[in-house]
């Protein structure tokens, strides 16, 4: 058996598309009966939230297309995730940049942008967005979904293809 693949989700204050993008990757990995093998977390480049449950409209939208954010808590990224996750997805530019600031030498992991992986997880959608819906309306946590469901999928079938492809 091989060790697990490790995937952390990175955003601002870990509440609104960080565990979104925990929750949606959560469901399609129990889906495919891989939790054995992928290990998922989520967390915030600030502190402002530590402790605190998911945005509530955030776990409303969420809870609607049948994603339960309600077990998350935010937390703080930490030099030790770097020791402990394979991947480190960043949101948006400014967390990608935090990150990469904290990034020890020596790490072998991928940090990138989540939405990297929106187009089959191939390169050349390098740039974009899960764009921030907190001061936002309603429609910004649906598109919110909309972008992390597509990625999420994506990011699937890398792991698989790349690093589970021996066990199945």
């Amino acid at each position: 058996m091989s060790q697990k693949v490790s995937v952390l989700f990175v955003c601002l204050g870990n509440i609104c598309r960080s565990p979104t993008a925990h929750g949606i990757f959560e469901k399609l990995v129990e889906q495919n009966d891989l939790q054995d093998q992928i290990e998922i977390d989520s967390a915030g480049t600030g502190d402002w939230h530590i402790g605190k449950s998911p945005d509530g409209r955030a776990q409303s939208y969420a809870q609607k297309r049948g994603y339960d954010l309600s077990h998350l808590r935010a937390r703080q990224i930490s030099p030790s995730d770097f020791a402990d996750f394979d991947y480190i997805l960043a949101m948006d530019e400014q967390n990608l940049a935090d990150i990469q600031q904290m990034q020890p030498e020596g790490y072998s992991g991928h940090i990138s942008l989540f939405l990297d992986f929106l187009e089959g997880g191939q390169e050349g959608q390098e740039g974009q967005e899960v764009p921030d819906p907190y001061y936002g309306g309603d429609q910004g946590f649906e598109l919110v979904l909309d972008m992390v469901e597509q990625a999420s999928s994506n990011l699937l079938d890398h792991i698989v293809a790349r690093h589970l492809n021996a066990d199945h």
